[in-house]
């Protein structure tokens, strides 16, 4: 309570949210395209039309403009996590700089390098393609809500210092002078290395760009077998199929066509809310200025940021997993998670008090083991994959991109060669220890966050073999 009486905590009104996702409730959404019917024959077939295979695409035309490229995608573009994300282009690749240490502790300088180029190089193709998609390189804002956080990131910029990065450590003031909420105990801000993005426009964008370039992109063409052809691999469809020299797989938490992808994929719903519009007076109240992207340090965290008219979207900390990896429209609506968001979004903000949501949708994401992509090829070479982005692949699934072209292209190159590219994440296990393990996992990382970020013996033990899960 405040000194006054009142609650700190503002109202945030669910009632009559749309659950179709923000960026794909637009009148920008181009029509359908139209579906395979028959054979064709292609020098790369990309199976995907979010982010990964998008940019798998455009590259390969980028780097050789007679290459043929199909792209099949079962729904629509930007139908799946491309079109439901938050909109967050970061620079690194390997989910943040401490990830990446973790996992890849002695090319962890390289792989920062090749983050900053590929956000520059995103940012390029933007401009060079006139791809409006709302794409403001703003920086990020870690916040400390509890006072185990501090700890937590002024280690992060030790560790940042160290790597060369700019980061700036703020007190409560400073940061309340930036966005402000009465839950901000302090902050970490990175300028310069995190971008926002319309991920629907991004994706929608990138299409039409490599359809420019004389690619094809087949909607509602679900691949649904892979076989060898000769020296040639055939991706069957509903209505036809297509014969291609090399294959790339960009299905992300999807059901994968090389089996052995799904040992190391993990779709996890996470969930989201939109507000209305805020008027100048709700803007004023936060601050917020710079229009950083901003997350919470906990284990179970939020992450949130205005979009091009000024709503507030906020998402994460439920972090859902359904039995046997499932998958399914109706899961994407979850009460429970949008009135929890909603709740934690009034603490946040409690001046926007009578705040109305929009939109409030879900969707799976491709989790893995260590938070990052892991890469593979199949069919003697001819087919190459990558997934387990974990929630921030808008800006790696162009780096994915280059890896992909030059895994399938047999070509020796500095990706290829990378420990990220040649070695895989720890494996989950079958179901139903599958499900017993993230449970357990979910359950020990809530009890940290409440009990000064100490983790449980069964954390420390995951800790050992580099095994993570959170939100």
């Amino acid at each position: 309570m405040s000194s006054s009486g009142r609650s700190t905590r503002g109202v945030v009104a669910l009632a009559g949210a749309s659950h179709v996702p923000l960026w794909l409730d637009s009148p920008a959404r181009p029509a359908p395209r139209a579906s395979l019917a028959g054979d064709v024959r292609a020098q790369l077939c990309v199976v995907g039309a979010g982010f990964t295979g998008l940019w798998t695409a455009l590259r390969a035309l980028e780097q050789e403009p007679s290459t043929s490229v199909v792209v099949l995608e079962a729904d629509l573009v930007a139908s799946a996590a491309s079109g439901r994300n938050g909109g967050f282009v970061e620079a690194s690749v390997t989910h943040g700089l401490e990830n990446g240490l973790a996992h890849f502790p002695g090319e962890i300088d390289v792989l920062e390098r090749l983050g900053r180029a590929n956000l520059d190089g995103l940012e390029a193709t933007l401009r060079r393609e006139r791809i409006d998609c709302g794409y403001e390189r703003t920086g990020s804002i870690d916040v400390a809500t509890a006072p185990w956080h501090l700890a937590a990131l002024a280690e992060s910029a030790r560790t940042a210092g160290e790597h060369g990065h700019a980061a700036e450590l703020l007190d409560a003031d400073a940061l309340r002078s930036r966005v402000d909420s009465p839950t901000y105990l302090g902050g970490l801000a990175h300028p310069g290395t995190t971008a926002i993005v319309d991920p629907a426009r991004l994706a929608w964008g990138l299409a039409r760009a490599l359809e420019g370039r004389g690619g094809s992109v087949y909607e509602r063409s679900a691949a649904t077998g892979l076989e060898s052809a000769g020296t040639s691999v055939r991706v069957a469809t509903a209505n036809g199929s297509v014969v291609a020299d090399r294959v790339v797989l960009a299905t992300s938490a999807f059901p994968p066509l090389v089996r052995r992808i799904r040992r190391y994929v993990l779709p996890v719903y996470d969930y989201v809310l939109a507000t209305e519009p805020l008027d100048a007076a709700q803007l004023a109240s936060l601050g917020w200025a710079g229009r950083e992207g901003l997350s919470d340090v906990g284990n179970q965290f939020h992450y949130y940021r205005l979009t091009p008219d000024d709503r507030i979207l906020f998402g994460g900390f439920d972090a859902i997993y359904y039995f046997r990896n499932g998958i399914g429209g109706e899961r994407d609506v979850r009460p429970a998670s949008f009135e929890r968001l909603a709740a934690h979004l009034g603490e946040t903000f409690p001046q926007l008090d009578q705040v109305r949501v929009s939109h409030a949708w879900g969707g799976a994401i491709d989790t893995c083991s260590r938070f990052c992509a892991f890469f593979g090829r199949a069919e003697a070479g001819r087919v190459a994959y990558a997934a387990g982005f974990t929630g921030l692949g808008v800006g790696a699934s162009r780096f994915a991109a280059d890896v992909l072209l030059d895994l399938v292209s047999g070509r020796p190159s500095e990706l290829a060669d990378l420990e990220m590219v040649r070695t895989m994440p720890f494996p989950f296990p079958p179901e139903p220890l599958r499900s017993l393990v993230v449970h357990r996992t979910r359950r020990s990382l809530a009890n940290a966050d409440g009990h000064g970020g100490r983790r449980d013996a069964w954390l420390r033990l995951l800790d050992r073999f580099g095994v993570g899960f959170d939100s």
